[in-house]
C-alpha cells in the first residue's frame, strides 16, 4: 500500500532525507520514529506528493507520488501535527466544507459527518465555533477530517497530543479499528508506549536515513539482546553464587533473586528451574523482565550503525 525506495530529498546542500526505504502493507501500521529534525516531515511531505523527491521513487495506494499525485491527495487522509482548522466555522461547516472538497454526495456527507463526530464524542458540540473548542476537542475534530473521505492511507502525526487520557485512549481504539486488509497506516509520535501498542513495524530515523527497523520485538532481540527472565526466592542467595545450566547467562542478581538472559527461553527456562531447585534453592516466580520501546529507540540513536530485520 505504501512504497518508499531510495527516498531522497536536498534542499541546496542540505540533504534532509537520505535513500529512505521502507513498504507498509494494507492492515498494517508503521511507527515512524525520530528526535525532531531528522527527516520525518520531510517524508511524509514527499509521500503526500506535497514535496518532489530529489532521487528516489515513493507509491502510495498504488499510485506514483509525482506523476499520480491527484490520485495520491485523493487517496491519503492526513493529520498534521498543526491542525488547520478554521476557528470561525463550526465543527459540522467544517466537516461539511471538507467533504465537498472530496466530492462527497450530500447524503454520503452528511452521513459521515454524523458517524464521524458521534464516534468522537463531538456530535452535541456541532454547531459550536471550533475557536470554543478545548485542544483536545479540536485534535479530534481534526481527526474525524482525515477520515471523512474513508482514504485507504491514513498518516497521522501526535495523533493524540493534547489529549486527556479518556480521549486519547479513545482515539487508540479508533486508530486499532481501522486497520483492515484495505487500508495503512503510518504514525508519527514521540509517545513510544503509544508506538508500541498501535504498530506492526518501527522505523527509527536520525539524520534523514532508517538506522533501525523492524517488528517490536525483532528490534529488541536485535538491540537489547535476548529475553531477560527473572527468579525470585524465598532464602537469601549465599556465595558461591547457583550455577545455572548451558544456555542461560547471569545478569545481576540480589539477596533474593537473580535474572539471566536466554535466546531459547521455551527450552531453557525449566532446566534453570531444575539446576535450582537441585541446589536446594525454592523457586517462589518465574518472570520476562519487561523491555520497552524506549529502551530500543535510546539503544539505537545513540548507536554508530544501522540496523534492519
Amino acid at each position: 500500500m505504501i512504497v518508499a525506495e531510495n527516498l531522497s530529498k536536498r534542499f541546496g546542500d542540505f540533504l534532509a532525507v537520505d535513500r529512505i526505504d521502507f513498504q507498509v502493507s494494507a492492515g498494517e501500521v508503521l511507527a515512524l520514529l525520530g528526535p525532531n529534525g531528522a527527516g520525518k516531515t520531510t517524508t511524509i511531505r514527499m509521500l503526500t506528493a506535497i514535496l518532489r523527491p530529489t532521487t528516489g521513487k515513493a507509491r502510495l495506494a498504488g499510485y506514483d507520488v509525482v506523476e499520480q499525485a491527484d490520485q495520491v491527495r485523493a487517496s491519503v487522509g492526513v493529520l498534521n501535527e498543526q491542525h488547520g482548522l478554521y476557528g470561525r466555522m463550526s465543527a459540522h461547516e467544517y466537516l461539511d466544507f471538507f467533504g465537498q472538497i472530496y466530492r462527497l454526495d450530500i447524503e454520503r456527507r452528511q452521513q459521515r459527518i454524523r458517524g464521524l463526530l458521534e464516534s468522537f464524542g463531538l456530535y452535541e458540540h456541532r454547531h459550536r465555533r471550533i475557536g470554543q473548542f478545548s485542544k483536545g476537542m479540536r485534535q479530534k475534530l481534526a481527526l474525524a477530517r482525515t477520515l471523512l473521505h474513508e482514504p485507504p492511507v491514513l498518516i497521522l502525526d501526535e495523533p493524540t497530543s493534547a489529549m486527556d487520557p479518556e480521549s486519547a485512549s479513545l482515539v487508540r481504539r479508533s486508530i486499532r479499528s481501522l486497520r483492515s486488509a484495505e487500508r495503512s497506516i503510518i504514525i508519527c509520535t514521540h509517545n513510544l508506549a503509544e508506538a508500541e501498542d498501535l504498530a506492526d513495524q518501527i522505523a527509527i530515523v536520525r539524520g534523514g536515513r532508517i538506522i533501525a527497523k523492524g517488528t517490536p520485538s525483532e528490534l529488541k532481540l536485535a538491540l537489547l539482546g535476548p529475553a531477560e527472565f527473572e527468579i525470585t526466592l524465598d532464602e537469601e542467595l549465599q556465595e558461591p553464587l547457583p550455577a545455572l545450566p548451558k544456555g542461560a547467562r547471569l545478569t545481576s542478581y540480589s539477596p533474593h533473586w537473580l535474572r539471566y538472559q536466554t535466546a531459547d527461553p521455551a527450552r531453557i527456562n525449566s532446566v534453570v528451574i531444575q539446576a535450582l531447585l537441585a541446589q536446594g534453592l525454592r523457586v517462589i516466580t518465574l518472570r520476562e523482565v519487561p523491555r520497552s520501546l524506549e529502551q530500543v529507540y535510546f539503544q539505537a540513536v545513540s548507536s554508530q550503525h544501522e540496523l534492519e530485520m
